[in-house]
């Protein structure tokens, strides 16, 4: 029996999913670990707190079972340094959410900003490993030295746990995960030698690329000898969970943040309309590009409800509440905490709401924080139609995908229908997909797409005009706060 064990390491949790032949979860764990904010705008995380709580909940996932593979999927862009010879971080992981390098992505951007992105398929910003690498080795004692020297290793948080997995022994990542750090020339398909000069980043610390499906060790640490063969940064994993693998077919994923793919096929389209252009995947050493919307905050605006504000107990209540708010109060949340990621790409706005009377109360902020996801989503695909001409297929995923009222929501504000499909953990599915792919477990991608299965698709309701209307109040209240 095929049993293969994806690790989903995000950025609030850690979460270990168990599948079967069919591609059916048969067990999980998971384990939130702590954010922290050293000051405005910084967002780190103790990689030793997210190693101890992955393994956590892979053994009790995998609890007398022997898997026959692993597939990892991660956080992306999200910065670990480490030392080659004791394995300790030299800084905790600055997380992709981080604004610190705002100021030095300015200074180049006049100079580097087309070259950078016909190399990477991206736009400078903070949000890419690349300036967060250069931070910690200018801002941490000896740590230029020790790159110098080749002493540290750089990875993404998917090439940190390989390379402890393997205890040292394989230091790798995946397309997917390089095509994230502005440092991965994605049309050439290799580490860029210009850019790793701008950064002043040593090549010695990088690295190896690999396909999404591909022989990354094994570990002996979870019991048995459990080959790695799977590795997607995580909205690149959904992709492939929802088998996205025609040109045409978008996802939209509503975790922490909200991350549209769209497949694009053969071509690197580069966009007009400040999306970024990335690797889908990578299989038998062929990419498929995709053109991405990243939105910085989308359930954290829920988490925030609940942890900050202390407004609501569980993310459910937000779901809850928002039906009853009252219809004739136009209240408008804009979760700009680390600034708007596409099209807007400002490091420097804050979040605000907009709208707000004596009569405003927990229903209207929670219908307006949920309205928000649907309002960032339109603004992608706004630029997305402009990008790539013909009717898009549109499947969600992850956590805020359950709620049916925003989901239903984002139909009506987008005017499309939107796919919810039977397992909305599509992400963890993806990473065992690959790892399965590669040791012969599934079928090759044109039959896994078969097996793809509708659970709710979700109609528009609402009018054009009233549409129109709505989208109107949030592009007025985005321009007042960019100014």
């Amino acid at each position: 029996m095929t049993q293969i064990l994806a690790i989903d390491q995000g950025t609030t949790s850690s979460r270990a999913i168990l599948f079967d032949e069919t591609l059916t979860p048969v067990k999980s764990a998971q384990q939130e670990f702590t954010q922290y904010f050293p000051k405005s705008g910084w967002v780190e995380h103790d990689v030793e707190e997210i190693w101890d709580k992955t393994i956590a909940v892979c053994r009790e996932a995998i609890q007398g079972v022997t898997p026959n593979a692993i597939g990892i999927t991660n956080q992306r862009e999200t910065t670990v340094i480490w030392n080659r010879k004791t394995g300790a971080a030299i800084y905790n992981a600055i997380v992709w959410q981080d604004r610190r390098t705002s100021d030095y992505c300015d200074s180049i951007r006049d100079e580097w900003a087309d070259k950078i992105s016909h190399k990477t398929g991206l736009i400078i910003d903070s949000y890419f490993s690349a300036t967060k690498v250069r931070w910690i080795l200018e801002n941490v004692d000896g740590a230029r030295e020790m790159a110098d020297a080749g002493e540290l290793m750089f990875g993404t948080i998917d090439t940190f746990l390989i390379w402890r997995l393997t205890e040292g022994r394989v230091h790798a990542t995946d397309a997917t995960n390089a095509a994230r750090t502005m440092m991965y020339n994605i049309a050439d398909g290799c580490w860029d030698a210009e850019l790793l000069d701008l950064f002043g980043i040593p090549q010695s610390m990088l690295p190896t690329v690999l396909d999404s499906a591909a022989d990354f060790g094994s570990t002996t640490l979870l019991g048995g000898d459990i080959p790695i063969t799977g590795v997607a940064g995580d909205q690149q994993a959904a992709t492939v969970g929802q088998a996205c693998f025609k040109p045409g077919m978008l996802k939209s994923t509503y975790g922490t943040g909200c991350f549209a793919l769209l497949n694009t096929g053969d071509d690197m389209v580069i966009s007009q309309n400040k999306l970024l252009t990335t690797i889908a995947y990578q299989l038998n050493g062929k990419p498929t590009y995709a053109l991405e919307g990243s939105i910085f905050i989308a359930g954290a605006v829920v988490q925030w409800l609940r942890d900050g504000l202390k407004m609501i107990d569980s993310a459910e209540q937000a779901g809850e509440l928002a039906p009853n708010a009252d219809p004739e109060q136009s209240v408008y949340f804009v979760p700009a905490f680390t600034g708007l990621g596409a099209p807007y790409w400002n490091a420097d706005v804050r979040g605000a709401i907009f709208g707000l009377t004596r009569g405003t109360g927990p229903k209207e902020i929670a219908r307006a924080a949920l309205e928000s996801v649907a309002f960032q989503t339109a603004d992608l695909m706004v630029a997305m139609n402009r990008d790539w001409q013909g009717d898009a297929i549109l499947r969600v995923d992850g956590g805020m995908a359950n709620s049916d009222w925003t989901m239903q929501n984002l139909a009506d504000q987008l005017g499309v229908p939107v796919d919810r499909p039977r397992v909305t953990e599509t992400t963890a599915k993806g990473a065992a997909y690959l790892a399965g792919l590669f040791i012969g477990a599934y079928p090759a991608p044109e039959e896994f797409a078969k097996t793809w299965e509708l659970e709710r698709q979700f109609m528009p309701q609402i009018d054009g005009d009233t549409r129109a209307k709505r989208y109107a109040g949030w592009t007025d209240v985005i321009g007042r706060l960019m100014g």
